[in-house]
């Protein structure tokens, strides 16, 4: 099993070279970061008990042709999405809407993990049947937001860290008791202010350190070391970054004992600034090949890339088998789209939405693989 055996083999740059605007200077000689142990004395943790079930719960949802539905917006964004169509923030409004979600007609084929919201782990539907029942019986694995949310980093450039790991080990066994088997845990990254190098290494270690609990607690854990799209930078300043950001995941993935065919990568697509002038080819934008292997799959979810169905960034299908053949890509936006519009007309038998989940994640739509 990959784990603690991967170097770092990318070259350690110093802290004075992550400042806002400059190119990142290549040292001549590369670097390789590690900590030479005796191998005698060398002791690894096994990644957990629940080992066997990780690998086999990372392979479900990364099974060809079906993608992840990230229904795991907060009650406020909720609140948000239904003031949109004239309707208040109640729980049996909440309630109503994620039942639609996950009572659409054959959702199972096509979808093969659903990230829940805290609050939707432990809901019914409003025939009261649980939720978490509901996704299981069409073959799709409940998942589950765990993070607190972004707040400022101390001592960055306006950067952000990610909190929650504090009482994250038991938070994540008492999911896993309510039928959760994979987690999400959202950091950034922001290249217009920098990234610094402190912003770097928080965002990668609480990555690591919330991967290995939540392993070590039943959860196969989506790893998202997100690159926001901010900015007027192009393709080589994104993938440039990119390149620095994953090297650091993966080196405090390994310092963390976290098994790699345990996990569910989530990358950031590499692509300009929002604000760039220059835009970028699908084939330009193609992940480049060289993360570790190991990983069950890598997932390129969606979003920030608009309510457009067609996934500009993900067809060239040649670039995709050859590089992520067990990729996986997951659009919500456009579901959530149609789903409101059905709502607020009184539509909710009508064919749009229907056959919403057929457009959208058919193998012709733009969640097959």
């Amino acid at each position: 099993m990959a784990s603690a055996s991967l170097l770092k083999s990318s070259p350690v740059l110093d802290k004075s070279e992550w400042v806002k605007g400059q190119t990142l200077r290549q040292p001549s000689v590369s670097v390789v970061r590690c900590h030479p142990t005796a191998p005698s004395t060398l002791t690894v943790r096994a990644a957990s008990s629940y080992a066997d079930e990780l690998i086999k719960t990372a392979k479900t949802v990364a099974s060809p042709g079906r993608g992840i539905l990230a229904m795991d917006e907060s009650n406020a964004t909720c609140g948000k999405r239904l003031a949109s169509i004239g309707l208040e923030n109640t729980e049996a409004n909440r309630q109503a809407y994620r039942t639609l979600l996950v009572t659409a007609p054959g959702l199972g084929q096509y979808i093969s993990g659903a990230i829940l919201f805290e609050e939707t782990l432990y809901q019914s539907t409003v025939d009261g049947k649980k939720i978490v029942d509901v996704l299981v019986e069409q073959g799709i694995v409940p998942g589950i937001k765990v993070d607190k949310g972004l707040v400022p980093l101390t001592g960055s450039n306006n950067e952000s860290w990610c909190q929650g790991l504090d009482g994250l080990a038991s938070r994540t066994a008492a999911y896993y008791q309510q039928g959760a088997r994979f987690a999400k845990w959202r950091t950034v990254v922001s290249i217009p202010n920098g990234p610094s190098a402190l912003a770097v290494k928080e965002a990668a270690w609480g990555l690591a350190r919330y991967a290995s609990i939540s392993q070590d607690n039943g959860l196969v854990p989506i790893v998202e070391p997100e690159i926001l799209l901010d900015g007027e930078h192009g393709i080589e300043r994104t993938f440039e970054v990119a390149q620095k950001v994953w090297a650091e995941v993966f080196f405090y993935l390994a310092e963390n004992n976290v098994m790699f065919e345990g996990i569910l990568l989530k990358p950031s697509m590499v692509t300009p600034g929002a604000e760039c002038k220059d835009r970028a080819t699908p084939q330009q934008g193609a992940l480049m090949a060289w993360l570790p292997g190991g990983n069950s799959s890598s997932c390129l979810i969606d979003e920030g890339q608009g309510t457009n169905p067609v996934i500009y960034h993900s067809s060239n299908q040649e670039m995709k088998i050859k590089y992520h053949p067990g990729c996986i890509v997951a659009n919500s936006t456009f579901l959530y789209t149609t789903l409101h519009e059905d709502w607020k007309n009184q539509n909710l038998n009508s064919i749009s939405w229907k056959e919403c989940i057929n457009k959208v994640a058919s193998p012709t739509g733009p969640l097959a693989v």
